[in-house]
């Protein structure tokens, strides 16, 4: 195991993984309870704006951020609340891409599927040059 300082309080501890990095247990489990209050306060608050969140619940707008592109916090289609598609930059209300792009996305690896099993075995070896080599014997 690997010794850690923790990035929020300076504690050492084990890390382990996870989609905490450098965070201790115990800033892990506060986070994650500010995560719950935010969520409610959120639901409660349809309409309200970033500003109107990070100062009734003191958490950063950066962290608000993460949790929506995380999917864990998602904006009502009517909230002033929305971050870039990190694609095409369309505002969006959760993850990190918009429909379209993730439609495209999967078009593209679709193709690549049928393109790659389409080719015959035959088709594979040729086009990898693999052939029987000799040395001259001099």
């Amino acid at each position: 195991m690997e010794v850690r300082n923790c990035k929020n309080c300076g504690r050492l501890f084990n890390y382990i993984g996870g989609t905490y990095r450098n965070l201790c247990p115990v800033c892990i489990d506060a986070l994650e309870d500010k995560f719950q209050e935010v969520k409610k306060y959120v639901e409660d608050n349809p309409r309200c704006s970033m500003n109107e969140i990070t100062e009734a619940m003191d958490v950063s707008p950066r962290q608000i951020e993460k949790w929506v592109r995380e999917e864990r916090l998602c904006f009502a289609d009517d909230s002033p609340i929305g971050i870039a598609c990190e694609s095409c930059g369309k505002m969006i209300k959760s993850g990190r891409f918009c429909d379209a792009c993730k439609n495209a996305m999967a078009n593209q690896m679709n193709n690549l599927y049928n393109a790659v099993h389409h080719t015959t075995d035959a088709e594979r070896i040729r086009s990898k040059g693999n052939k029987m080599h000799f040395l001259d014997k001099e």
